[in-house]
């Protein structure tokens, strides 16, 4: 089960919206997201949107009241299904990269090359960042059906 805490706002600047948000995955959100909203007399608006562990919960109502002009905060439990993850690094022609693998049992559900990494790799290389994606990713499918990895950190 995952808190999920809702609040919209029409008076911030997008610098507080983003600071705010900061403040919350520093403090263990999970996720935050903002969507634009209309609200009430015709007001544009932001709703922010944080999901975190039960026991978070409190301490990022507390960044929401604090950093946002909110009076209120709507709350709620849901159930999630999440698949088991783990980073690995592989080689590609390009140097070392992370990608991100989901499985369930036998299956492979998603490989996911690590953002940093493939932007790095770019810039680096003087190359689009799909082409490095595209690598990484290639390695992290071989690397799967080989078995191998360079490194075995899981999260």
């Amino acid at each position: 089960m995952v808190a999920v805490l809702e609040t919209q706002v029409d008076d911030l600047s997008p610098q507080a919206i983003a600071y705010t948000m900061e403040e919350l995955l520093g403090a263990g959100a999970l996720d935050v997201f903002v969507q634009p909203v209309g609200m009430k007399k015709l007001r544009s608006g932001t709703l922010i949107t944080v999901i975190c562990q039960r026991d978070r919960a409190i301490a990022c109502q507390d960044i929401l009241f604090r950093e946002t002009s909110t009076l209120g905060i709507r709350i709620r439990l849901q159930e999630r299904a999440i698949l088991p993850r783990a980073v690995r690094e592989v080689e590609t022609t390009y140097g070392k990269a992370r990608v991100k693998i989901a499985q369930r049992g036998d299956r492979t559900y998603t490989v996911q090359p690590e953002y940093d990494d493939c932007a790095r790799l770019a810039r680096q290389h003087q190359v689009p960042l799909w082409q490095i994606q595209a690598c990484v990713r290639e390695a992290g499918e071989r690397a799967i059906d080989n078995n191998f990895f360079i490194d075995s950190n899981s999260y």
